[in-house]
């Protein structure tokens, strides 16, 4: 067990403001804070961020779920290695990272704190489950932001929405993601219902807290 993880100390206030542009610490992370993995340019992260991305302020790839115990942080996430799992923060805060990946840290507001206890049992109830990588909502494999809407889904904190494949640019949908299906025999799935990151990270119903800095030991 990694001693950072230990004596875990958590903000009083889930409402507590934060500089968009500012660092947290491990002990600022809340039991239930959502975090966001920073999305790379090329290759499959790019190409998820290229038809999602909402505003320049975020784009983001990859989301995950805080669990707090008595000693440890985890995340719990839909990853293509591994599939849906919970992973100890440290590994997963540095496997990132070690990809110049940013990592930032969201909280569900004040008066939705309490959708959180029955989110986390419902994200441990799908822990093992193969990744999605057809990106079609079936009850069997889960991809990230899928685990998430479907974690908060008794209180509706997410929705689904129709997914977009179109290059913002071309208006067009994207090349990659043609061959991407094409490979698998599958039509784009453009206008069918899903999620992404960026959408996550746009609710309302969230705050950004900080970038989340923990250093190597």
């Amino acid at each position: 067990m990694n001693s950072c993880t230990k004596n875990i100390s958590l903000p009083i206030d889930p409402n507590s403001e934060k500089s968009s542009n500012s660092s947290i610490s491990i002990k600022n992370l809340y039991n239930g804070d959502l975090i966001f993995v920073g999305a790379q340019i090329e290759e499959l992260s790019g190409a998820i961020n290229r038809v999602t991305q909402i505003s320049e302020k975020r784009n983001y790839d990859h989301i995950g779920l805080i669990e707090i115990t008595n000693d440890s942080i985890f995340v719990l996430h839909a990853a293509p290695f591994g599939g849906s799992q919970r992973e100890e923060i440290n590994h997963f805060y540095h496997s990132q990272t070690e990809k110049n990946n940013k990592i930032v840290i969201y909280r569900l507001k004040a008066e939705f704190q309490h959708t959180i206890p029955d989110a986390i049992i419902t994200a441990k109830s799908m822990l093992g489950k193969s990744y999605n990588w057809e990106y079609i909502l079936n009850d069997e494999t889960l991809y990230c932001s899928d685990f998430i809407e479907r974690s908060f889904r008794k209180d509706s904190i997410f929705e689904l929405i129709p997914m977009n494949f179109t290059n913002p640019k071309t208006g067009k949908i994207d090349d990659f993601w043609i061959e991407f299906y094409r490979k698998k025999n599958l039509n784009v799935p453009q206008d069918e219902p899903g999620t992404n990151p960026n959408q996550l990270a746009e609710s309302e119903k969230l705050q950004e807290i900080g970038s989340l800095l923990i250093l190597k030991k």
